[in-house]
Formats: C-alpha cells, structure tokens, sequence
C-alpha cells in the first residue's frame, strides 16, 4: 500500500514538472594584463593584475518558468584573482553578485547582494569604459557600486520607460536606519538614445550623517561613434560636496573599438580639492569571446586632492596608469 501510494503521488507530479521549464548556465571571465602606475607615494609600480578591463569571475544564473509568463531565477557569481588563484571581494564566496528573484508582466523583485541602479546607470551609460581600465569613471566619480541585503523592484518596459527602486539593509540591530542605503534610476531607452536619472543615498553606521549622490547619464549611439555624457551632484559626510561631469566616446572600427573619455571634479567646499582625468583605450577582438586591450588614464590633482588612477578591481597607486592585457569570456 505504502509503495502505491508514493507511485500515486509521483504520477501526479509528473504534469507540473513537465510545465515547469528551467535551464542553469555557467558563465565567467578571465581578464589579466600589465599595470603600470606611477605618480604616486610609492613611486613606479608594475604588476601583473587580474581583472583590469573586466573583474575576473565565475557565474552560475538559472531560470525556471513559473507559468502564466511568471518566472523565478537566481545569480550566483564569484570574483577571483586570475594572478595567484586567491577570492576577490574580500574572500566572499559569491561576493559579485548573490541574489534570487521573481518577474512576471508587473515587474521584477530580486533580493541579495547586488548591483545598484546607480552604479549601473554609470557603468553602462555614461562610462565609455564600463567601470574598466584605467579610464574607468569611478576613479573620480562616486559608483556606489553593490548594496548586501538589497531588495529592489523594477518595473516594466512603459514606452521605453523603466524604474528601479531599491533599497539595502543595514540590518543594525536597534536602529534600523544605520547603514541604510537607497538606490533608484529612471530609464528611458528609446532606438540610439538611451537616458537615465540615478539617486544613491548612504546612511552612516549611526544614522546620524549620509551621502548622497544625483546622475543624469545619457549616450547617443550615432553608428560610427556613440557618444557618452554624465553629470553628478554629490552630498558627502561632514558637509562635502562637489560636481562632476563626463563626456565620452567609443567608436567602432571592425574588430577594433577605440575609448576616450574627460572626466572634471568640482570641489564646492572652500578646500577647492578640484581633479580632472583624460583617457584613451583600444581593444582589439581575436574572436567573438577573446580581446586584447590596451588603455592609458591621468589624473590632474589640485589643491591636496588624492584621486588615483584604477582599474576595473583596484584603487591604483598613483595619478597615472597604463594597461595592456588579454580578456576571454565564456
């Protein structure tokens, strides 16, 4: 009787499994190049550094489909350092992204560790280098880049309009406002123009003082150039603010792309700490999934200010930064 009836219950399973379509694939990038940095305390450094254009990463995303255009899916990705082998992200096991899911005709709800709106309006925007190279943006400008215990909702395509509205846990145990974060952009994509309104606000580990940071980014794609532009409003702790402002390019030659970018940081505050960044890149594809790069950023700094130039996984070391690398992704 007991074998009847688990044969019984495995039978009427049979029609909902078969609906329920799910498919996980496995995903990465391997990205290491010669750095360069030299204006710094230190002075020259050279090294051989994973993820220069790219962070070098691991990934694991599925979906399952729900039915009734429902769908539940799920990001797992690990960041390492392709030059000694060691975890990135401060030895997070998935410390990229980490997040499950839920979309369906009213939107998409995802919580865990993820990419801001804020950031990913810069990154993909108004930053010609995608938040990679020595030219990235975020040398100068604020990316705010991922929020833990972040649950966002975004909303469905209206006419090319979208919105995002997240929020991240500070979970502080008796105030829940310590280390709060909000995040949201206002997307509008329509043919070559593409524009989006970002807001990121940080609540400090005492909810007692916050930053804030407001981006209108904007790129035109006129099919032999697409053109890059931002600009920011920024609150910091202790009353600091200041401006910034990006105008960039990226032009399409075959299998060549060329990056330049200007970036200009006004300091409002009586320091004057004001800082500006030219840079130029190349990536050259040897197939669909592997590039060759190479990428040349500096930085003028002004009255005591101590911006470096980067990359894609490090701060850097100094105002000048030159990059030459491989980068395969599968």
């Amino acid at each position: 009787m007991n074998k009847m009836c688990i044969a019984l219950l495995a039978s009427s399973l049979l029609p909902a499994a078969a609906m329920a379509q799910s498919a996980v694939t496995v995903y990465g990038v391997a990205d290491a190049g010669l750095v360069r940095e030299s204006g710094g305390p230190t002075g020259t450094v050279n090294t051989i550094t994973s993820g220069v254009a790219s962070g070098s990463r691991l990934g694991f995303k599925g979906k399952e489909d729900l039915g009734g255009g429902a769908s539940a899916y799920f990001v797992l990705e690990n960041g390492f350092n392709i030059d000694t082998g060691s975890a990135a992200q401060g030895g997070l096991l998935f410390g990229r992204q980490a997040y499950l899911g839920v979309s369906s005709g009213l939107g998409a709800l995802t919580a865990g560790r993820q990419y801001s709106p804020y950031y990913r309006a810069m990154r993909d925007i108004s930053d010609p280098f995608c938040a990679g190279f020595a030219g990235r943006a975020g040398n100068i400008l604020a990316s705010n880049t991922r929020l833990d215990n972040m649950v966002s909702y975004l909303t469905p395509s209206l006419r090319g309009l979208t919105a995002e509205l997240s929020v991240g846990l500070g979970e502080v145990a008796g105030n829940a406002a310590a280390k709060r974060a909000y995040s949201t952009a206002l997307t509008y994509s329509g043919g070559p123009l593409v524009v989006a309104l970002g807001w990121h606000q940080q609540q400090n580990a005492l909810a007692t003082d916050s930053s804030a940071n407001t981006l209108l980014a904007a790129r035109y794609d006129f099919g032999i150039v697409e053109a890059r532009f931002g600009y920011a409003r920024n609150k910091g702790l202790a009353g600091a603010r200041s401006n910034d402002a990006i105008v960039g390019a990226i032009v399409p030659l075959g299998a060549t792309k060329l990056y330049a970018s200007y970036i200009h940081h006004d300091d409002s505050t009586a320091a004057a700490r004001d800082a500006s960044q030219w840079a130029l890149g190349v990536t050259y594809a040897l197939s669909k999934r592997s590039d060759v790069y190479a990428a040349y950023a500096h930085i003028d700094n002004r009255n005591g200010a101590t911006f470096k130039v980067g990359n894609a996984t490090t701060d850097g070391t100094g105002n000048t930064g030159v990059n030459l690398g491989l980068r395969h992704t599968f």
